[in-house]
């Protein structure tokens, strides 16, 4: 399991563990802590609206993960199911206690060795093989760094600009989990650098990346979901009402990406993600913390301040 991530010296641990249970204390900190980059740059509500839409679209633009989410989910049906289930657990590993935390990846892993068959897609099959097992390192190894990228991404549109620093504390803080999730560290990028290039290179016309009919399939789902399975009366609300909430996620995607899923942003769109990135950016100073705050985030500085 991954060492302790929280950023409080040896110092800062000796001095408290004379007046608290250390057990306790660091358990109730988590895998990163309150000091942590991880812990402030995942507390937004509204990074959502761009951040989860972005990771899933990148996460099923690599052919092998699309065919294990079409052929191991109910994704088609109901992807706010896959949605509510993935804000859950990676949520549950940033913010959980060291106990609940380490729960989760393992009950992830366990999941995840089920999770393998053929490949469907021909082009696919001919470029990686004619099966996948979502065990696989570098597939891993993708997954975790699409919601790695996702978080920064969304955070500098959003919120503000990240400087290196930051960006380079919060992939620091990631490696372990990478490792957890069995990703050697032979194939974990070694800094942000070497994270941004991997990106690059997964991402570039050589990559393994491409989006592919499969992808642009379930892309569909992601985009437009059907409202039935929030509640039945929304079951006919037609998808070109409310498609425009994800034109924010779309701008989000590196451009190879969105022209592989022939997602043109035109001026309308454009100007509506501008609209919403500004307004969000002008109430949010006003917003209580409670109603823009994950309640992962809120829940875990109550257990660690008391």
């Amino acid at each position: 399991m991954p060492p302790m991530l929280h950023r409080f010296s040896v110092m800062d641990v000796a001095a408290v563990a004379d007046t608290r249970d250390d057990a306790a204390w660091i358990n109730a900190q988590g895998l990163f802590g309150p000091r942590s980059e991880a812990w402030r740059l995942n507390r937004e509500a509204a990074l959502l609206l761009g951040a989860g839409p972005r990771a899933l679209l990148m996460q099923v633009a690599h052919p092998l993960v699309a065919e294990g989410v079409a052929q191991h989910s109910s994704f088609r049906e109901d992807p706010w199911r896959r949605l509510r289930a993935t804000l859950r657990s990676y949520l549950t590993i940033i913010y959980g206690s060291t106990t609940e935390a380490r729960a989760e990846i393992g009950r992830l892993n366990r999941f995840h060795r089920n999770v393998r068959g053929p490949v469907s897609d021909s082009a696919a099959a001919l470029a990686f093989g004619p099966a996948y097992d979502a065990r696989d390192p570098e597939l891993s190894l993708w997954v975790h760094a699409t919601l790695i990228d996702a978080t920064l991404v969304a955070n500098e549109r959003w919120i503000g600009r990240l400087n290196p620093g930051r960006r380079a504390a919060f992939y620091a803080e990631s490696l372990p989990i990478g490792r957890a999730f069995g990703v050697p560290a032979r194939l974990l990028p070694a800094d942000i650098d070497a994270f941004d290039a991997y990106l690059e290179r997964m991402i570039g016309p050589a990559g393994p990346v491409q989006v592919g009919p499969l992808a642009r399939d379930l892309a569909e789902v992601i985009l437009r979901p059907p409202l039935g399975p929030l509640h039945p009366v929304l079951a006919g609300i037609p998808a070109s009402l409310y498609a425009w909430t994800m034109w924010p996620a779309i701008e989000l995607l590196p451009e190879p990406i969105r022209t592989g899923y022939g997602l043109n942003l035109g001026r309308r769109e454009r100007l509506v993600s501008a609209w919403l990135t500004a307004g969000y950016r002008a109430w949010r100073p006003i917003l209580p913390i409670g109603l823009r705050t994950m309640p992962w985030a809120l829940r875990a500085d109550e257990r660690v301040a008391s």
